[in-house]
């Protein structure tokens, strides 16, 4: 089997930087063998993140990412001036930064892990991969009709996958690809890219950008899926390895606990949402306390 090279990447920004700190320490402790972690944040955050900055943590800026017709405008909060697509709003911009990386970091694995995640155990980043395949988050059949009608951006983010790749609408149900971490291969990154290009006539990122409902990980789980399929080089697994709040309400003190009380063996992770509006202060003793070493 052939060694593949490994990049943590985390997309970020100043109002979740204790988060990211919390994380960044964590894959420095857990995670093995030795990896690079990505940070990515806008420039104007760059100050604030260079804290984290080490031997095996990077701070990138999300204009290095982009191209010249994508800029920050000052004083606009909510989205990025595009000077060839529509108006380019921050929770899509984040996605695009994603599946635009392969272009400036060459590690064969991309591992995607979100501010709000924290490792809590040792864990290889090697078992992500069987015999030369990278494991692909995948549940199968996990979009039906009563889950979309309930999530109805799945089925928009779904539509617009299926439009971009040049595929007929997909049929329900289908797998679902959302999760945290998410691992990709960096050379279907250029498939993808190149499969693109070749639906719309225009470079991949300006197609993109022109979206209105967009998940990276649909886009790129039905890319493998329909698209690659035997030739994607992915095997898939549904095996949970993060203990997820997804909630936006706050965790009492006693519900936190309750929270890490509930971890499986097979849980390598930790996420609680960001949106819950809990500092991570509050957790971060729990997190300590868990450490299995």
């Amino acid at each position: 089997m052939n060694k593949l090279d490994f990049a943590i990447i985390t997309p970020s920004y100043a109002p979740d930087f204790e988060r990211c700190r919390l994380l960044s320490w964590s894959i420095q402790k857990f995670l093995s063998p030795s990896v690079t972690h990505y940070i990515i944040v806008d420039a104007r955050d760059l100050t604030l993140f260079r804290q984290l900055q080490g031997p095996n943590t990077e701070i990138i800026t999300v204009e290095s990412v982009l191209p010249w017709w994508i800029q920050r405008l000052p004083f606009v909060k909510n989205g990025w001036l595009s000077l060839k697509t529509v108006f380019i709003r921050n929770w899509l911009l984040q996605q695009i930064v994603k599946l635009a990386f392969a272009q400036h970091v060459d590690k064969a694995v991309f591992a995607f892990v979100d501010s709000d995640v924290t490792f809590i155990r040792p864990f290889n980043v090697e078992s992500f991969v069987r015999e030369d395949q990278v494991r692909l988050f995948c549940v199968a059949d996990q979009c039906t009709t009563q889950f979309i009608a309930e999530k109805p951006i799945y089925g928009k983010c779904l539509q617009t996958a299926s439009s971009l790749l040049g595929l007929p609408p997909i049929n329900l149900p289908t797998p679902g690809y959302i999760g945290n971490i998410i691992t990709w291969k960096r050379d279907n990154l250029f498939k993808l890219y190149q499969h693109i290009e070749s639906i719309s006539g225009k470079e991949w990122i300006e197609t993109v950008c022109s979206s209105w409902y967009l998940s990276e990980y649909i886009l790129y789980g039905v890319f493998v899926d329909q698209v690659l399929k035997e030739r994607s080089g992915h095997f898939y697994d549904s095996q949970r390895i993060c203990h997820e709040y997804w909630s936006t309400q706050t965790m009492s003190d006693d519900q936190l606990e309750k929270f890490f009380a509930e971890l499986l063996p097979n849980d390598k992770a930790v996420m609680i949402s960001a949106k819950a509006g809990i500092s991570p202060q509050q957790y971060q003793n729990l997190v300590k306390m868990n450490l299995q070493i």
